[in-house]
Protein backbone atom coordinates (compact mmCIF):
# COMPACT_ATOMS: atom_id res chain seq x y z
CA UNK A 1 0.00 0.00 0.00
CA UNK A 2 1.17 3.66 -0.94
CA UNK A 3 -0.04 6.92 -0.12
CA UNK A 4 1.27 9.54 -2.53
CA UNK A 5 0.45 13.03 -3.32
CA UNK A 6 -3.43 13.09 -1.81
CA UNK A 7 -4.15 16.63 -3.33
CA UNK A 8 -2.98 15.49 -6.47
CA UNK A 9 -5.27 12.11 -6.28
CA UNK A 10 -8.06 14.08 -5.93
CA UNK A 11 -7.36 15.80 -9.25
CA UNK A 12 -9.82 14.85 -12.07
CA UNK A 13 -11.34 13.29 -10.23
CA UNK A 14 -15.38 11.85 -10.60
CA UNK A 15 -16.98 10.90 -7.13
CA UNK A 16 -20.25 9.92 -6.13
CA UNK A 17 -21.53 10.58 -2.59
CA UNK A 18 -24.75 8.68 -1.06
CA UNK A 19 -26.43 11.10 1.54
CA UNK A 20 -25.39 14.21 0.09
CA UNK A 21 -27.02 16.61 2.48
CA UNK A 22 -25.58 14.46 5.48
CA UNK A 23 -22.95 15.64 8.26
CA UNK A 24 -19.85 13.87 6.57
CA UNK A 25 -20.72 14.24 3.42
CA UNK A 26 -21.26 18.01 3.66
CA UNK A 27 -17.93 18.37 5.30
CA UNK A 28 -16.13 15.88 3.06
CA UNK A 29 -17.59 17.78 0.08
CA UNK A 30 -16.18 20.97 1.27
CA UNK A 31 -13.09 19.54 2.36
CA UNK A 32 -11.79 18.11 -1.34
CA UNK A 33 -13.52 21.38 -2.78
CA UNK A 34 -11.33 23.76 -0.77
CA UNK A 35 -7.97 21.66 -1.67
CA UNK A 36 -8.77 20.84 -4.89
CA UNK A 37 -10.54 23.10 -7.00
CA UNK A 38 -9.67 20.97 -9.88
CA UNK A 39 -11.79 17.92 -8.95
CA UNK A 40 -13.75 17.20 -11.88
CA UNK A 41 -17.17 16.30 -10.77
CA UNK A 42 -19.08 15.37 -7.48
CA UNK A 43 -22.05 13.84 -7.53
CA UNK A 44 -24.37 14.50 -4.83
CA UNK A 45 -27.35 11.92 -3.99
CA UNK A 46 -30.04 13.69 -2.50
CA UNK A 47 -33.07 11.96 -0.90
CA UNK A 48 -36.19 13.70 -3.55
CA UNK A 49 -38.93 13.44 -5.59
CA UNK A 50 -36.64 15.63 -8.23
CA UNK A 51 -34.05 17.24 -9.60
CA UNK A 52 -35.64 20.38 -8.70
CA UNK A 53 -36.30 19.37 -5.17
CA UNK A 54 -32.17 18.05 -4.79
CA UNK A 55 -30.91 21.12 -6.25
CA UNK A 56 -33.15 23.16 -3.49
CA UNK A 57 -32.06 21.05 -0.58
CA UNK A 58 -28.55 21.35 -2.00
CA UNK A 59 -28.46 24.77 -1.85
CA UNK A 60 -30.16 25.33 1.18
CA UNK A 61 -28.63 22.56 3.74
CA UNK A 62 -24.72 22.29 1.66
CA UNK A 63 -24.03 25.39 0.25
CA UNK A 64 -25.74 27.74 2.08
CA UNK A 65 -24.80 26.38 5.79
CA UNK A 66 -21.96 28.04 7.42
CA UNK A 67 -19.66 25.51 6.82
CA UNK A 68 -18.48 27.04 3.22
CA UNK A 69 -18.24 30.16 4.67
CA UNK A 70 -14.39 30.07 3.72
CA UNK A 71 -15.27 28.87 0.09
CA UNK A 72 -17.81 31.37 0.11
CA UNK A 73 -14.94 34.03 0.45
CA UNK A 74 -11.99 32.31 -1.68
CA UNK A 75 -14.28 32.51 -4.59
CA UNK A 76 -16.10 35.42 -3.88
CA UNK A 77 -18.94 36.56 -6.47
CA UNK A 78 -17.88 33.44 -8.98
CA UNK A 79 -18.80 30.91 -6.15
CA UNK A 80 -22.49 29.86 -7.60
CA UNK A 81 -20.56 29.53 -10.97
CA UNK A 82 -17.82 27.32 -9.50
CA UNK A 83 -20.45 25.20 -7.23
CA UNK A 84 -22.11 24.45 -10.50
CA UNK A 85 -19.18 23.01 -12.33
CA UNK A 86 -17.93 21.31 -9.71
CA UNK A 87 -21.36 20.17 -8.12
CA UNK A 88 -23.72 17.81 -9.63
CA UNK A 89 -26.99 17.26 -7.61
CA UNK A 90 -28.94 13.65 -8.29
CA UNK A 91 -32.03 13.07 -7.00
CA UNK A 92 -32.27 9.29 -5.99
CA UNK A 93 -32.52 6.68 -2.87
CA UNK A 94 -30.41 4.12 -2.08
CA UNK A 95 -33.30 2.00 -0.89
CA UNK A 96 -34.19 1.31 -4.72
CA UNK A 97 -32.46 -0.41 -7.44
CA UNK A 98 -29.96 1.83 -9.65
CA UNK A 99 -30.20 4.55 -6.70
CA UNK A 100 -33.84 5.38 -7.61
CA UNK A 101 -32.18 7.07 -10.71
CA UNK A 102 -34.73 7.58 -13.36
CA UNK A 103 -33.03 9.47 -16.32
CA UNK A 104 -31.09 6.78 -18.04
CA UNK A 105 -28.50 8.94 -19.83
CA UNK A 106 -27.86 10.45 -16.15
CA UNK A 107 -27.26 6.85 -15.11
CA UNK A 108 -25.21 5.61 -18.39
CA UNK A 109 -23.05 9.00 -17.82
CA UNK A 110 -22.26 7.97 -14.27
CA UNK A 111 -21.49 4.61 -14.70
CA UNK A 112 -18.90 5.62 -17.56
CA UNK A 113 -17.75 8.72 -15.30
CA UNK A 114 -17.64 8.19 -11.80
CA UNK A 115 -14.13 6.39 -10.60
CA UNK A 116 -14.91 6.91 -6.58
CA UNK A 117 -17.95 6.08 -4.79
CA UNK A 118 -18.50 7.25 -1.18
CA UNK A 119 -21.47 5.64 0.51
CA UNK A 120 -22.41 8.29 3.38
CA UNK A 121 -25.80 7.65 3.60
CA UNK A 122 -27.57 5.83 6.67
CA UNK A 123 -30.11 6.27 9.26
CA UNK A 124 -28.50 6.62 12.42
CA UNK A 125 -31.84 6.71 14.80
CA UNK A 126 -30.83 3.93 17.49
CA UNK A 127 -34.86 2.94 17.36
CA UNK A 128 -35.68 3.44 14.11
CA UNK A 129 -38.63 1.99 12.44
CA UNK A 130 -37.13 -1.56 11.11
CA UNK A 131 -38.42 -1.46 7.53
CA UNK A 132 -36.72 1.26 7.07
CA UNK A 133 -33.49 0.84 8.83
CA UNK A 134 -32.89 -2.25 7.04
CA UNK A 135 -33.73 -0.56 3.33
CA UNK A 136 -31.43 2.11 4.24
CA UNK A 137 -28.58 0.60 6.51
CA UNK A 138 -28.85 -2.56 4.93
CA UNK A 139 -30.09 -2.89 1.31
CA UNK A 140 -29.44 0.12 0.62
CA UNK A 141 -25.50 -0.90 0.87
CA UNK A 142 -26.69 -3.50 -1.28
CA UNK A 143 -28.11 -1.24 -3.95
CA UNK A 144 -24.67 1.31 -3.60
CA UNK A 145 -22.65 -2.08 -4.20
CA UNK A 146 -24.76 -2.91 -7.16
CA UNK A 147 -24.38 0.39 -8.82
CA UNK A 148 -20.71 0.37 -8.08
CA UNK A 149 -20.16 -2.70 -10.06
CA UNK A 150 -21.73 -1.33 -13.04
CA UNK A 151 -19.31 1.44 -13.47
CA UNK A 152 -16.70 0.97 -15.69
CA UNK A 153 -13.83 2.97 -14.53
CA UNK A 154 -14.39 2.38 -10.48
CA UNK A 155 -11.27 2.45 -8.65
CA UNK A 156 -12.53 2.15 -5.41
CA UNK A 157 -15.26 1.88 -2.62
CA UNK A 158 -15.60 3.27 0.34
CA UNK A 159 -18.36 2.81 2.84
CA UNK A 160 -18.91 4.26 6.17
CA UNK A 161 -20.52 1.97 8.87
CA UNK A 162 -20.19 2.68 12.88
CA UNK A 163 -17.36 1.54 15.36
CA UNK A 164 -20.42 -0.04 17.16
CA UNK A 165 -21.59 -2.36 14.99
CA UNK A 166 -19.43 -4.56 17.44
CA UNK A 167 -21.89 -3.30 19.98
CA UNK A 168 -21.94 -5.85 23.40
CA UNK A 169 -18.43 -6.68 23.19
CA UNK A 170 -15.76 -5.53 25.87
CA UNK A 171 -12.39 -5.32 26.13
CA UNK A 172 -9.81 -4.73 22.85
CA UNK A 173 -12.42 -4.79 19.85
CA UNK A 174 -10.15 -5.38 16.33
CA UNK A 175 -10.84 -4.18 13.14
CA UNK A 176 -12.39 -6.82 11.54
CA UNK A 177 -15.26 -8.29 8.97
CA UNK A 178 -18.16 -9.75 10.02
CA UNK A 179 -19.15 -12.47 7.85
CA UNK A 180 -22.52 -13.66 6.76
CA UNK A 181 -24.34 -15.39 9.52
CA UNK A 182 -22.35 -13.83 12.53
CA UNK A 183 -24.01 -12.59 15.33
CA UNK A 184 -22.32 -10.40 18.32
CA UNK A 185 -23.97 -13.02 21.34
CA UNK A 186 -22.49 -16.32 19.07
CA UNK A 187 -25.48 -18.32 20.15
CA UNK A 188 -27.89 -16.98 17.13
CA UNK A 189 -27.06 -16.93 12.86
CA UNK A 190 -28.25 -13.90 11.19
CA UNK A 191 -30.27 -14.52 8.09
CA UNK A 192 -30.53 -11.51 6.25
CA UNK A 193 -33.56 -12.79 3.88
CA UNK A 194 -35.28 -14.30 6.71
CA UNK A 195 -35.19 -10.65 8.68
CA UNK A 196 -36.43 -9.21 5.88
CA UNK A 197 -39.21 -11.32 5.29
CA UNK A 198 -40.28 -11.18 8.90
CA UNK A 199 -40.31 -7.77 8.56
CA UNK A 200 -42.49 -7.73 5.24
CA UNK A 201 -44.94 -10.33 6.98
CA UNK A 202 -45.32 -8.32 10.03
CA UNK A 203 -45.88 -4.79 7.39
CA UNK A 204 -48.78 -7.19 5.78
CA UNK A 205 -50.32 -7.87 8.44
CA UNK A 206 -49.88 -4.44 9.78
CA UNK A 207 -51.80 -3.70 6.70
CA UNK A 208 -54.40 -6.13 7.12
CA UNK A 209 -56.09 -5.14 9.60
CA UNK A 210 -56.24 -1.67 9.20
CA UNK A 211 -53.50 -0.64 11.58
CA UNK A 212 -52.68 3.36 11.69
CA UNK A 213 -49.61 4.50 10.69
CA UNK A 214 -49.03 5.53 14.43
CA UNK A 215 -49.57 2.38 15.13
CA UNK A 216 -47.44 0.51 12.50
CA UNK A 217 -44.50 2.84 13.45
CA UNK A 218 -44.55 1.96 16.87
CA UNK A 219 -44.83 -1.76 15.98
CA UNK A 220 -41.49 -1.17 13.30
CA UNK A 221 -39.57 0.26 16.36
CA UNK A 222 -40.00 -2.57 18.63
CA UNK A 223 -39.36 -5.24 15.96
CA UNK A 224 -36.42 -3.68 15.17
CA UNK A 225 -35.30 -3.48 18.82
CA UNK A 226 -36.42 -7.01 19.36
CA UNK A 227 -34.45 -8.52 16.77
CA UNK A 228 -31.27 -6.42 17.23
CA UNK A 229 -31.18 -7.85 20.94
CA UNK A 230 -31.83 -11.73 19.46
CA UNK A 231 -28.76 -11.86 17.83
CA UNK A 232 -26.66 -9.53 20.79
CA UNK A 233 -26.92 -6.02 19.26
CA UNK A 234 -28.30 -2.96 21.36
CA UNK A 235 -29.93 -0.93 18.92
CA UNK A 236 -31.67 -1.86 15.16
CA UNK A 237 -28.79 1.08 14.20
CA UNK A 238 -25.62 -0.94 14.59
CA UNK A 239 -27.42 -3.75 14.19
CA UNK A 240 -28.80 -3.03 10.20
CA UNK A 241 -25.22 -1.29 9.55
CA UNK A 242 -23.50 -4.93 10.87
CA UNK A 243 -26.08 -6.54 8.41
CA UNK A 244 -25.15 -3.72 5.83
CA UNK A 245 -21.43 -4.73 5.81
CA UNK A 246 -22.43 -8.67 5.94
CA UNK A 247 -23.70 -7.67 2.36
CA UNK A 248 -20.77 -5.92 0.94
CA UNK A 249 -18.06 -8.39 2.08
CA UNK A 250 -20.47 -10.66 0.18
CA UNK A 251 -21.42 -8.59 -3.40
CA UNK A 252 -17.72 -6.28 -3.33
CA UNK A 253 -15.97 -8.54 -5.87
CA UNK A 254 -12.76 -7.27 -7.65
CA UNK A 255 -13.90 -3.81 -6.42
CA UNK A 256 -11.26 -2.58 -3.89
CA UNK A 257 -13.67 -1.72 -0.57
CA UNK A 258 -12.66 0.01 2.08
CA UNK A 259 -15.06 0.19 5.36
CA UNK A 260 -14.51 2.73 7.67
CA UNK A 261 -16.21 2.82 11.40
CA UNK A 262 -15.91 6.31 12.86
CA UNK A 263 -17.34 6.04 16.57
CA UNK A 264 -18.93 9.62 18.26
CA UNK A 265 -18.51 11.99 15.55
CA UNK A 266 -17.87 15.15 17.03
CA UNK A 267 -17.59 19.42 15.83
CA UNK A 268 -14.49 20.16 14.02
CA UNK A 269 -11.22 20.07 15.55
CA UNK A 270 -9.65 22.87 13.01
CA UNK A 271 -11.12 23.15 9.26
CA UNK A 272 -12.50 24.12 7.63
CA UNK A 273 -12.95 26.53 11.00
CA UNK A 274 -12.99 24.62 14.59
CA UNK A 275 -15.98 23.78 16.06
CA UNK A 276 -18.68 23.23 13.34
CA UNK A 277 -21.12 21.09 13.95
CA UNK A 278 -24.77 20.06 12.97
CA UNK A 279 -27.45 19.29 14.97
CA UNK A 280 -26.88 17.16 18.38
CA UNK A 281 -25.10 13.96 18.08
CA UNK A 282 -25.03 11.43 20.94
CA UNK A 283 -23.80 12.22 24.62
CA UNK A 284 -24.29 15.92 23.62
CA UNK A 285 -27.84 15.59 23.61
CA UNK A 286 -28.02 14.86 26.92
CA UNK A 287 -25.71 18.27 27.94
CA UNK A 288 -28.16 19.73 25.57
CA UNK A 289 -31.07 18.59 27.96
CA UNK A 290 -28.35 19.69 31.09
CA UNK A 291 -28.33 23.52 30.12
CA UNK A 292 -31.77 23.79 29.20
CA UNK A 293 -32.51 22.80 32.72
CA UNK A 294 -34.08 19.61 31.45
CA UNK A 295 -31.97 17.05 32.25
CA UNK A 296 -30.13 16.51 35.53
CA UNK A 297 -28.36 13.25 35.92
CA UNK A 298 -27.44 10.13 33.53
CA UNK A 299 -26.21 6.51 34.04
CA UNK A 300 -22.82 5.83 33.28
CA UNK A 301 -19.37 4.58 34.54
CA UNK A 302 -17.33 7.56 35.47
CA UNK A 303 -14.13 5.35 33.86
CA UNK A 304 -16.04 4.53 30.63
CA UNK A 305 -14.15 5.46 27.60
CA UNK A 306 -15.97 7.53 25.61
CA UNK A 307 -14.94 7.20 21.95
CA UNK A 308 -14.88 10.70 19.93
CA UNK A 309 -13.62 11.87 17.15
CA UNK A 310 -13.48 14.77 15.49
CA UNK A 311 -15.30 15.15 12.10
CA UNK A 312 -12.64 16.67 10.13
CA UNK A 313 -10.52 14.08 11.47
CA UNK A 314 -12.99 11.58 10.26
CA UNK A 315 -13.15 13.26 6.70
CA UNK A 316 -9.29 13.41 6.18
CA UNK A 317 -8.98 9.60 7.17
CA UNK A 318 -11.51 8.70 4.38
CA UNK A 319 -9.86 10.81 1.81
CA UNK A 320 -6.48 9.18 2.69
CA UNK A 321 -7.81 5.56 2.71
CA UNK A 322 -9.23 6.05 -0.92
CA UNK A 323 -6.17 7.27 -2.37
CA UNK A 324 -4.31 4.22 -0.44
CA UNK A 325 -6.74 1.68 -1.68
CA UNK A 326 -6.87 2.68 -5.06
CA UNK A 327 -6.50 -0.22 -8.11
CA UNK A 328 -6.13 -2.43 -4.99
CA UNK A 329 -8.87 -5.41 -5.79
CA UNK A 330 -10.28 -7.41 -2.85
CA UNK A 331 -8.65 -5.12 0.09
CA UNK A 332 -11.81 -5.29 2.05
CA UNK A 333 -9.98 -3.20 4.77
CA UNK A 334 -11.63 -2.20 7.95
CA UNK A 335 -10.15 0.86 9.49
CA UNK A 336 -11.89 2.09 13.16
CA UNK A 337 -11.96 5.70 12.99
CA UNK A 338 -11.53 5.92 17.17
CA UNK A 339 -9.32 7.33 19.54
CA UNK A 340 -10.48 5.27 23.02
CA UNK A 341 -7.04 2.78 22.02
CA UNK A 342 -4.22 5.80 21.21
CA UNK A 343 -6.31 8.92 23.39
CA UNK A 344 -8.84 7.74 25.57
CA UNK A 345 -11.12 10.22 27.36
CA UNK A 346 -12.72 9.27 30.17
CA UNK A 347 -17.22 9.92 30.60
CA UNK A 348 -16.59 12.05 33.52
CA UNK A 349 -14.22 14.57 32.54
CA UNK A 350 -16.20 15.12 29.42
CA UNK A 351 -19.03 16.08 32.30
CA UNK A 352 -16.41 17.76 34.44
CA UNK A 353 -15.66 19.71 31.77
CA UNK A 354 -19.29 20.48 30.59
CA UNK A 355 -20.15 21.49 34.16
CA UNK A 356 -17.31 23.63 34.62
CA UNK A 357 -17.53 25.21 31.15
CA UNK A 358 -21.58 25.88 31.60
CA UNK A 359 -21.03 27.47 35.15
CA UNK A 360 -18.25 30.15 33.63
CA UNK A 361 -20.96 30.40 30.58
CA UNK A 362 -24.00 29.98 31.12
CA UNK A 363 -26.61 29.52 28.33
CA UNK A 364 -28.71 32.01 27.33
CA UNK A 365 -31.40 31.53 26.19
CA UNK A 366 -35.02 33.51 24.78
CA UNK A 367 -36.27 33.84 28.17
CA UNK A 368 -32.80 34.77 29.64
CA UNK A 369 -29.83 32.91 31.46
CA UNK A 370 -30.00 29.38 33.24
CA UNK A 371 -28.23 28.64 35.92
CA UNK A 372 -26.05 25.52 35.24
CA UNK A 373 -26.24 23.56 38.11
CA UNK A 374 -24.86 19.84 39.44
CA UNK A 375 -25.08 16.93 37.07
CA UNK A 376 -25.28 13.43 38.20
CA UNK A 377 -22.96 10.95 37.05
CA UNK A 378 -25.03 7.43 38.56
CA UNK A 379 -23.26 4.37 38.78
CA UNK A 380 -25.99 1.93 38.86
CA UNK A 381 -29.78 1.18 38.20
CA UNK A 382 -30.35 0.73 41.63
CA UNK A 383 -28.72 4.45 42.11
CA UNK A 384 -30.39 5.76 39.04
CA UNK A 385 -33.84 4.47 39.84
CA UNK A 386 -33.34 5.96 43.66
CA UNK A 387 -32.65 9.31 42.27
CA UNK A 388 -35.57 9.38 40.10
CA UNK A 389 -38.14 8.12 42.51
CA UNK A 390 -36.56 10.85 44.95
CA UNK A 391 -36.26 13.93 42.66
CA UNK A 392 -38.74 13.32 39.67
CA UNK A 393 -41.22 10.20 41.14
CA UNK A 394 -42.47 11.45 44.14
CA UNK A 395 -42.74 15.42 43.89
CA UNK A 396 -44.83 14.30 40.80
CA UNK A 397 -47.12 12.52 42.77
CA UNK A 398 -47.42 15.28 45.17
CA UNK A 399 -47.62 18.13 42.19
CA UNK A 400 -50.36 16.13 40.63
CA UNK A 401 -52.40 16.01 43.60
CA UNK A 402 -52.04 19.35 44.71
CA UNK A 403 -53.09 20.05 40.59
CA UNK A 404 -56.45 18.59 41.01
CA UNK A 405 -57.42 20.21 44.36
CA UNK A 406 -56.38 23.26 42.95
CA UNK A 407 -58.95 22.75 39.75
CA UNK A 408 -55.75 22.26 37.49
CA UNK A 409 -54.37 25.39 38.07
CA UNK A 410 -51.00 23.51 37.90
CA UNK A 411 -51.18 21.70 34.31
CA UNK A 412 -48.13 23.85 32.93
CA UNK A 413 -45.97 22.82 35.70
CA UNK A 414 -47.34 19.50 36.37
CA UNK A 415 -47.02 18.81 32.16
CA UNK A 416 -43.20 20.65 32.06
CA UNK A 417 -42.18 18.22 35.44
CA UNK A 418 -43.84 15.55 33.70
CA UNK A 419 -42.01 15.98 30.48
CA UNK A 420 -38.24 15.86 32.76
CA UNK A 421 -38.74 12.56 34.25
CA UNK A 422 -39.60 11.46 30.27
CA UNK A 423 -36.28 13.14 28.84
CA UNK A 424 -34.45 11.54 32.06
CA UNK A 425 -35.40 8.63 31.60
CA UNK A 426 -35.22 8.67 28.09
CA UNK A 427 -31.59 9.73 28.13
CA UNK A 428 -30.58 6.82 30.42
CA UNK A 429 -31.90 4.48 28.39
CA UNK A 430 -30.78 5.69 24.81
CA UNK A 431 -26.95 6.54 26.17
CA UNK A 432 -26.67 3.47 29.03
CA UNK A 433 -24.75 1.37 26.04
CA UNK A 434 -22.09 3.58 25.52
CA UNK A 435 -22.21 5.23 29.09
CA UNK A 436 -21.40 1.84 30.65
CA UNK A 437 -19.19 0.85 28.04
CA UNK A 438 -15.49 -1.27 28.52
CA UNK A 439 -15.10 -1.75 25.02
CA UNK A 440 -11.63 -0.13 23.75
CA UNK A 441 -11.61 -0.13 19.75
CA UNK A 442 -8.29 -1.33 18.16
CA UNK A 443 -6.72 1.14 14.91
CA UNK A 444 -4.02 -0.34 13.90
CA UNK A 445 -5.16 -0.44 10.28
CA UNK A 446 -5.49 3.42 10.56
CA UNK A 447 -2.21 3.95 12.56
CA UNK A 448 -0.76 2.20 9.93
CA UNK A 449 -2.45 4.29 7.17
CA UNK A 450 -1.49 7.74 8.87
CA UNK A 451 1.87 6.10 9.06
CA UNK A 452 2.78 5.56 5.80
CA UNK A 453 0.85 8.46 4.83
CA UNK A 454 3.01 10.88 7.14
CA UNK A 455 6.30 9.34 5.15
CA UNK A 456 4.83 9.50 1.45
CA UNK A 457 3.22 12.88 2.16
CA UNK A 458 6.26 15.55 3.36
CA UNK A 459 4.46 19.04 4.20
CA UNK A 460 0.78 17.84 2.53
CA UNK A 461 0.32 15.69 5.96
CA UNK A 462 -1.21 18.64 7.84
CA UNK A 463 -3.68 19.37 5.09
CA UNK A 464 -5.06 15.80 5.96
CA UNK A 465 -4.52 15.18 9.67
CA UNK A 466 -6.08 12.67 11.57
CA UNK A 467 -3.74 11.79 14.14
CA UNK A 468 -6.47 11.58 17.41
CA UNK A 469 -3.39 10.83 19.93
CA UNK A 470 -2.31 14.28 19.68
CA UNK A 471 -5.64 15.93 20.92
CA UNK A 472 -5.68 17.50 24.35
CA UNK A 473 -9.41 16.78 24.87
CA UNK A 474 -10.03 19.55 27.80
CA UNK A 475 -8.82 22.38 25.64
CA UNK A 476 -10.81 21.28 22.51
CA UNK A 477 -13.46 20.21 24.52
CA UNK A 478 -13.53 23.74 26.88
CA UNK A 479 -12.53 25.94 23.50
CA UNK A 480 -13.55 24.08 20.94
CA UNK A 481 -16.59 21.64 21.16
CA UNK A 482 -18.49 23.16 23.44
CA UNK A 483 -19.01 26.55 22.29
CA UNK A 484 -19.65 25.87 19.12
CA UNK A 485 -22.06 23.28 20.08
CA UNK A 486 -24.11 25.91 21.57
CA UNK A 487 -23.76 28.38 18.51
CA UNK A 488 -24.10 25.82 16.29
CA UNK A 489 -26.58 23.17 17.44
CA UNK A 490 -28.47 23.71 20.18
CA UNK A 491 -31.36 25.78 19.61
Amino acid sequence: MEVNNIVQFLEDRTILVTGGTGFLAKVMVEKILRVQPNVKKLYLLIRACDLEEAIKRFQMEVAGNDLFRILREKHGANIDTFLSEKVTPVAGDITIENLGLRDYNLIKEMQREVDVVVNAAASTKFYERYDLALNINTFGAKHVSNFVLKCINMKVFLHISTAYVSSENHGLILEKQFKSGDSINGKTKVDINKEKELMEENLKQLTTIKATNKEIASFMKDLGIQRAKHHGWPNTYVFTKAMGEMLLGELRKDVPLVILRPSIVSSTYKEPFPGWIENLRTIDTVFAGYIKGTATCLRGDPDCIMDIVPVDMVVNAMIVAMAAHVNHPNSGIIYHGTSSASNPVKLHQIVDWSVEYFTKHPYISKDGSIKARDFKLLTSETSFQKYIAIHYQLPLKALKIANMVLCHALDGVYTDFSRKLQIGTLFSDLFKHYALSKAIYDDSNLKNLLNIYKENADDEAQVFFFNTSSINWKDYYMNTHLPGLVKYAIK
